[in-house]
């Protein structure tokens, strides 16, 4: 029986700007927002591809993605990643998912 080859799987940390849509459950006076998302690929650009078909199905609007590399390289560019941080990007590889570990809804100044 072959053995198992281990998984290629990485996670991506993504930064996701959205848009308005009907239907997007964001507050309702914001004009869009940014989401910190954690998401699972075999390089970065498969994890934006997932991240924004998920948004879409979510009924969220994509219009940017600034993607922040896996947590190694974040670690070599100097970025402080905590505990919290590291489950989610441990869950997002172990279910292969997309976790939007935060929404910054975005305002007009008056």
């Amino acid at each position: 029986m072959a053995s198992k080859k281990p998984s290629r799987q990485q996670v991506y940390t993504l930064l996701v700007e959205v848009g308005r849509k009907a239907g997007d459950g964001l507050p309702d006076k914001s004009t869009g927002a940014a989401l910190m998302c954690y998401a699972s690929g075999v390089d970065e650009a498969e994890a934006v591809r997932e991240t924004v078909a998920i948004l879409k199905q979510a009924d969220l609007s994509p219009l940017d993605v600034t993607g922040y590399g896996t947590e190694e390289e974040r670690r070599a560019q100097g970025h402080e990643i905590e505990a919290d941080e590291q489950e989610l990007m441990a869950r997002a590889l172990e279910e292969n998912s997309v976790i939007v570990a935060q929404v910054t809804p975005f305002f007009d100044k008056a």
